[in-house]
């Protein structure tokens, strides 16, 4: 018999790291320079794993972040692939559209832009 050669897509295994794409990205670092220009954050930090990409926020550079954006596509037809995750670990909100995600950190840049 012959040897039998696997065709290049028959083993498709995960990516070695997910990623956010170029419009996630764009929406992200908008919503950081605003809160940067408002005095709030001055850090961030960005994380890349096989299962999840992160986003993370800081006020100074030496404290834990206090808001990390999280994306898992592998909960995306459970829970939502997006997740909002506070400062001590609470997931704030999760869903599946990214602008959802962002909207209660917009809110609290209105009321620090108000004051």
């Amino acid at each position: 018999m012959g040897t039998v050669t696997p065709l290049p897509f028959a083993n498709r295994a995960k990516p070695l790291q997910t990623g956010f794409d170029r419009a996630e990205l764009t929406r992200i670092l908008d919503l950081y320079g605003r809160m940067v220009a408002a005095g709030h954050w001055r850090d961030y930090a960005m994380d890349f794993h096989r299962d999840a990409a992160i986003f993370s926020a800081f006020r100074r550079a030496a404290e834990r972040p206090e808001y990390r954006i999280e994306k898992r596509p592998a909960l995306r037809s459970r829970q939502g692939m997006w997740a909002l995750v506070s400062e001590a670990g609470a997931i704030l909100k999760r869903g599946d559209e990214l602008s959802n995600i962002l909207a209660p950190v917009e809110r609290k840049l209105m009321k620090l832009v108000g004051d």
